[in-house]
């Protein structure tokens, strides 16, 4: 019996074409709370970009948040009850490198604060495919992660080049969900980890879980659950980890999901 459904945003809940989410999925949604399911965000956005999002997605009464890729876990109070930030070891490596190749652009993901280390073609071209030119982050000396707990690092680099990346900042791993740059997280880190310690927090088990995802950086979580669904516009590899693949998110792939399993009338 599945007792906690988790959802990536981006791409699951929210369409990309549109930046919102419908009715017909908060419909939904509601009836599987009523129906006394937990329902969770678990996401690779930073807690401050919440409020970036639509009013209905802002007005829904969620269970709770797993963001930063698993890194941060809050309540439907917003407030994080469990948090594991970037080891001192990995950016004493990573910062003095990226100084030494200015070529990289970077944004370094703090709690309340991101910031980038400059501007190349390939950021402005992702933030104008998404509309937030008008929100671009400040730039920033990246020794500031030496004394600032970091839970992410987006480096706008293609895939190719994540092995590089990553070679120079021992610890980490990375969780790529678009073609335009990676999430940088802890080795020990990921989707799963957070969505374990809400689980724990609920007193529900693994087997009672189910998660909804379209990107690379959902492929622990899709594993990890019981019941793991795949948003028909994830690709190949992402479906690969799924055990059912659903309409896409401009379908309302969610609504369908859960009539398929009887979650909801």
């Amino acid at each position: 019996m599945i007792k906690a459904i988790f959802f990536d945003i981006d791409g699951t809940l929210i369409s990309f074409k549109t930046r919102k989410i419908t009715d017909a999925v908060i419909e939904a949604l509601h009836k599987a709370q009523k129906n006394g399911i937990r329902l969770f965000i678990c996401s690779g956005r930073p807690p401050m970009h919440l409020s970036l999002l639509d009013d209905a997605f802002n007005a829904f009464p969620w269970d709770g948040y797993v963001m930063f890729n698993g890194q941060c876990c809050m309540g439907s109070d917003r407030v994080p009850f469990y948090e594991k930030t970037m080891p001192a070891e990995a950016l004493e490596c990573l910062v003095p490198w990226l100084k030494e190749h200015a070529d990289f652009c970077c944004t370094f993901h703090e709690k309340t604060y991101s910031y980038d280390l400059k501007f190349n073609q390939r950021t402005y071209n992702y933030l104008s495919s998404i509309g937030k030119l008008d929100r671009m982050t400040p730039v920033d000396d990246p020794v500031r992660a030496l004394t600032h707990p970091t839970y992410m690092i987006c480096p706008y680099i293609p895939e190719e080049m994540d092995a590089e990346f990553i070679s120079h900042a021992p610890g980490l791993k990375s969780a790529r969900w678009t073609p335009d740059f990676a999430d940088v997280i802890p080795i020990d880190g990921g989707k799963d980890v957070g969505l374990q310690k809400m689980l724990d927090r609920f007193g529900i088990s693994r087997d009672e879980s189910m998660a909804f995802g379209d990107g690379g950086n959902d492929i622990s979580m899709l594993d990890y659950v019981s019941l793991g669904v795949a948003m028909g516009n994830a690709n190949d590899t992402v479906k690969s980890h799924a055990d059912y693949i659903t309409d896409e998110c401009d379908q309302d792939g969610v609504v369908s999901a859960l009539k398929h399993f009887k979650l909801i009338d």
